[in-house]
């Protein structure tokens, strides 16, 4: 349903109300079913132009220059971002929160095209050569668990044809669940045991999380781009202890060349034999499908993800029944965060307890860690848990280039969480960051300097949960608008946005809502003096 109307969007134009009636009866559905997702999704909602420019709006690109690159971008396109194609249909410009550019930022999607850097505007005008850097990717480690395949040419594949057939599908559950391994996207769940909770159908789908939207991370866009065989190895590997036939990636919109680069390998992991029917000679059958997303971050939520693959509005979903037991199309459905599958590998062919010895106390293993474009040295770090933030900062990341000056580190995506330059010493885990009201997320790093205005940042923090809220639930829905409200006044909130912050992290429907007040506090405690009452 999502990939034909999108292709009922750019074929036809204008508005979903023209084409996604028909699409959706094209599939003997109502037109509602065609208009839901149609008008929910930000690649079918806002009509194209012949040239579809999209501007990140996230925290990383907001630091580099506190926003102004977007009203450049308009300036020189004569378009405003959000409002669709001008009267020609000639050009449209929509935000969104991340491309992946963290690094380098502020950046714009022209198309395909990549432009990124201070002069973001003049590259979207064609007077400068467009400007993408690879990423800088590095182990801290010696000894790469996710990086093994960037920075030491390992063969992800090698362990899967080692393991097809020739040993028990109980062996690589028994390897993870010795590991200790946790899910690398946000919520930190016990792999083996969300595995084991399939129950071993054959029905099984594990998927994939390749819908990496948390502002500030791209670890996941580099492991897709650059070692894409070791997410699909990592993948096969989970669909084998499941007993699963057919897994999925699910791949944001926003990342062209990670949606093309697992194409290729999916095509070339068939043409090896990695893939398909009786892989390997092992009675085995498994397959891969790669999808692509249609741009919203709460869809990243795993009930939301199961919703956009079935052709629905990407809203989570009310829990029990959890998608380990009835899931995508009532099937038990795992999901499984990018990173955590590229730990898969290494796992399998080194053993769980070699994995466990590494990290902090109560959480094994590495992670990857990305620094922002206002670091001296952006990039994606692996280090093992439990490392000092502040290590991070100033011997990874150089400190802030250009002499700037720290005023709130953001940690973990707009949900994770804020640091002052007093927190730092905290260790980089989700037990020493919970201590300062923070989160570890996907740990992405977003340095915001002092020169930045407090109220601004609270603003695009409450900016992106209004703009990103899927609007299943009241408290998130309401409340995320009203929190922008507040904060555009600028007048110091009372009892009733105290109420409101309270109400939406008790009672919103998924992890969305609810963390939102735990990073809205922990930015008026970072910034203190210079924000108070803030918190709630």
């Amino acid at each position: 349903m999502i990939e034909a109307l999108a292709d009922a969007a750019t074929e036809q134009g204008g508005g979903p109300e023209r084409w996604a009636p028909e699409v959706a009866r094209r599939f003997g559905l109502p037109a509602a079913a065609g208009l839901g997702p149609a008008t929910f999704y930000a690649d079918l909602a806002v009509p194209h132009g012949r040239r579809h420019v999209r501007v990140c709006g996230a925290t990383a690109c907001f630091a580099a220059q506190g926003g102004r690159h977007l009203s450049a971008v308009e300036d020189v396109l004569g378009v405003q971002a959000d409002a669709g194609p001008g009267p020609d249909a000639a050009v449209s410009l929509r935000t969104v929160r991340c491309l992946g550019y963290c690094y380098a930022g502020p950046a714009c999607l022209d198309g395909e095209t990549v432009c990124t850097g201070p002069d973001v505007a003049d590259q979207v005008a064609g007077r400068v050569p467009a400007h993408a850097p690879p990423i800088r990717a590095a182990d801290t480690t010696g000894d790469p668990v996710v990086l093994a395949g960037i920075v030491a040419g390992d063969d992800a594949w090698r362990t899967w044809v080692e393991t097809v057939g020739r040993r028990p599908p109980e062996l690589v559950r028994s390897q993870v669940a010795a590991a200790g391994l946790r899910g690398r996207g946000g919520a930190g769940f016990p792999v083996a045991a969300k595995w084991a909770a399939a129950g071993g159908s054959p029905d099984t789908v594990v998927i994939a999380n390749g819908d990496e939207g948390d502002p500030g991370s791209y670890a996941d866009r580099l492991l897709m781009e650059a070692d894409p065989a070791r997410v699909l190895a990592g993948l096969a590997l989970a669909c084998l202890a499941c007993g699963a036939r057919r897994g999925l990636v699910l791949v944001r919109s926003e990342y062209p060349r990670a949606v093309a680069r697992l194409r290729e390998a999916v095509e070339r992991a068939r043409a090896d034999g990695h893939l398909g029917r009786n892989v390997h000679g092992s009675g085995v059958d498994v397959d891969i499908e790669v999808v692509v997303g249609a741009g919203s971050y709460v869809a990243g939520e795993e009930t939301a993800l199961i919703a956009g693959l079935e052709g629905g509005r990407g809203c989570a979903r009310a829990r029990p029944p959890y998608p380990a037991s009835q899931g995508m199309w009532g099937a038990p459905t795992v999901v499984n965060n990018v990173e955590t599958l590229a730990a898969v590998p290494w796992i399998v062919r080194r053993g769980g307890q070699d994995y466990a010895r590494r990290g902090a106390p109560g959480e094994a293993g590495t992670k990857l860690v990305c620094l922002s474009e206002r670091f001296a040295r952006p990039g994606c770090y692996e280090v093992e848990l439990g490392v000092p933030v502040r290590w991070i900062v100033t011997e990874l990341g150089g400190g802030l280039r250009e002499d700037g000056r720290l005023g709130v580190l953001q940690v973990g995506g707009p949900l994770g969480g804020f640091l002052r330059e007093e927190d730092l010493d905290v260790p980089l885990s989700e037990a020493g960051l919970s201590g300062c009201g923070a989160a570890l997320g996907h740990a992405g790093l977003v340095a915001v300097e002092r020169r930045l205005e407090p109220l601004d940042v609270l603003r695009h923090v409450w900016a992106f949960a209004a703009a990103e809220s899927c609007g299943a639930c009241s408290p998130c829905r309401v409340g995320s608008r009203r929190g922008l409200e507040q904060a555009r006044a600028g007048a110091p909130p009372g009892d009733a946005y105290a109420r409101m912050l309270r109400v939406m992290s008790e009672a919103s429907l998924c992890a969305f809502g609810r963390r939102l007040p735990h990073a809205v506090r922990s930015l008026a405690r970072a910034y203190g003096d210079r924000l108070p009452g803030w918190g709630g």
